[in-house]
Order: structure tokens, then C-alpha cells, then sequence
């Protein structure tokens, strides 16, 4: 998943300074849907790390069970991506 174009964009999101940054870039860059995918799919990462089951979760946000597996094999055995945020954010 490296390449120089995926580079670049990390770059430009760490440059990313206040949450209305953060909501103005992502709102040029992002179809809506998209958008809400993405907060969609860590919405179900948090559910999962503080322990709701799947049939809690898909009656809660509407993911199907094989999106809340796909999910929850990246909090198991990706790339801890998930992972370090939602520990970041719960020390917050």
C-alpha cells in the first residue's frame, strides 16, 4: 500500500492543524459517502475494542456482520492501526 502518491497525502493530513482543518480538507477530498464509510468502519473499530458483541454493533450502526469481521480481523491481526489511535484516544 506505500507509494509515492499515498505518501503525499499522509504528508498533507499531518500538516492538518485544528478540527475545521481537518472537516474543510477531508470535505474536498471525500465524496460524503465515502466520508461516512470511513467513520462508519471506526466507529464499528471502537465498538469492537470496548467489547460490544457483533449482533449489538450491526443493531446499533446497521454493519453487516461480514464488514464488522473485516474489522475486526484488522484489530486482531493488521497493522495495529486501530489499535494505537483508539489507545491514543482513550488516554485522552
Amino acid at each position: 500500500l506505500q507509494s509515492e502518491d499515498i505518501d503525499t497525502l499522509y504528508e498533507a493530513v499531518s500538516c492538518i492543524e485544528t478540527k475545521e482543518e481537518f472537516y474543510n480538507f477531508f470535505e474536498d477530498l471525500c465524496t460524503i459517502t465515502e466520508l461516512q464509510s470511513l467513520a462508519h468502519r471506526f466507529t464499528v473499530a471502537k465498538m469492537l475494542s470496548d467489547g460490544y458483541t457483533y449482533q449489538d454493533i450491526s443493531d446499533k450502526t446497521g454493519a453487516s456482520t461480514a464488514t464488522i469481521s473485516r474489522i475486526n480481523k484488522c484489530l486482531g491481526y493488521g497493522a495495529d492501526g486501530y489499535s494505537v489511535i483508539l489507545s491514543r484516544m482513550k488516554k485522552k
